[in-house]
């Protein structure tokens, strides 16, 4: 049976100069650093690419974020696995645990993590489960 942790968490982006500097205003790299609170007491770190359009409201990214800390009291890292896409004004996005990625008590942690904005205030809720190690 899944079970859903909810919470907050503040993000600290820096930006990271690209590999292809001449990609010009378009295209841009982050460090993601963030402190969740709620159901999941951690902190990550991690970095994003990101991209926009000549067209208002398109853009893309992908991240990937490495998370340590607890999970309803289970302690452990995994990580998270982000593809966002903004169609013309209309987001798309997936944010998942990295297959196998879990460590600790938090070994075989499956799962997603919808992320909300709401007056500049992020929060979320992760919907997983932990499988029980092979016998």
């Amino acid at each position: 049976m899944p079970s859903r942790a909810t919470g907050t968490f503040e993000v600290n982006p820096q930006p990271l100069p690209l590999a292809d500097r001449d990609a010009g205003p378009l295209m841009g790299r982050l460090t993601i650093n963030k402190t969740f609170s709620g159901g999941l007491q951690a902190t990550s770190k991690g970095e994003m690419l990101s991209a926009g359009t000549a067209v208002k409201g398109s853009a893309g990214y992908v991240a990937m974020e490495r998370v340590t800390g607890t999970l309803h009291g289970k302690s452990g890292s995994f990580v998270l696995q982000h593809s966002g896409t903004m169609n013309r004004g209309v987001p798309q996005l997936s944010v998942s645990v990295v297959p196998d990625s879990g460590t600790g008590e938090l070994t075989g942690l499956t799962g997603t993590l919808g992320i909300q904005i709401a007056d500049g205030k992020h929060s979320y809720v992760m919907d997983y489960e932990i499988a029980s190690p092979p016998a």
